[in-house]
């Protein structure tokens, strides 16, 4: 038998509205979506968050939304003003993305203030911070000195990219940015992650949270294989 249910798989999706071409209209369809699957959350356009609420309330399915997205480069009062807006428009989950440059140049006291000065805004509303590296860019060592950071300022997930960028979730990343972070802090996945098959996969290196556009295909697929096991 498996050991998932179709419920705990759905609780590991946050359904990502976040591709710039999408229409009022097909950003209430994704969350309707959502809300009828019981995933996690909706990740939406901070513009659009009253919208997820609203259509979201009683559900169960969370509001979240980006911050310093998709390039990092914001000054940090922005991405903490920008993290104060989302919350008061009903954001619970917060994705930001770190400063790239920063992280490039290893002036890591920078980005040690810049992912802590969000996640202490966040924790302070109740919020969470998940810490979007955008792997692609980055060497192992900028990978394991993010994992870090992450721990040491208590950011709630590390998470391994826009789903923009060159590549996302690989095993290899995954598998490094599990290994060292501490504990409290999860780790999610975003980046082709297309199919069942790979949710299991990533699942088993340790990932608690997916960012997905293939919801729906993903957890049909899902329950067709629980109705065969």
């Amino acid at each position: 038998m498996a050991d998932f249910t179709l419920e705990q798989i759905a609780k590991m999706f946050d359904h990502s509205l976040l591709q710039p071409v999408l229409t009022d209209k097909e950003l209430e369809a994704g969350c309707q979506l959502a809300r009828e699957f019981k995933v996690a959350s909706v990740c939406i356009k901070p513009y659009a968050v009253p919208m997820a609420v609203e259509i979201l309330k009683g559900s169960g399915v969370l509001a979240s939304t980006v911050i310093g997205f998709p390039q990092g480069g914001n000054v940090t009062r922005i991405k903490v003003e920008e993290a104060l807006q989302a919350i008061g428009d009903g954001a619970v989950e917060l994705d930001m993305v770190v400063n790239i440059g920063k992280v490039l140049s290893g002036d890591w006291n920078y980005v040690t203030r810049d992912v802590g000065a969000v996640v202490e805004a966040a924790h302070k509303k109740k919020a969470i911070v998940k810490v979007i590296f955008e792997n692609c860019f980055l060497k192992d060592e900028h990978k394991e000195m993010l994992c870090k950071i992450c721990g040491e300022v208590k950011a709630d997930f590390v998470k391994t990219s826009t789903g923009y960028g060159e590549s996302g979730a690989t095993d290899h990343d995954l598998t490094l940015m599990r290994k060292f972070s501490p504990s409290h802090v999860q780790v999610k996945a975003a980046g082709g992650v297309r199919n069942f098959e790979r949710v299991m996969a990533v699942r088993a290196l340790g990932v608690s949270r997916i960012g997905a556009t293939a919801t729906k295909q993903i957890l049909e697929d899902c329950k067709a294989f629980l109705s065969k096991s």
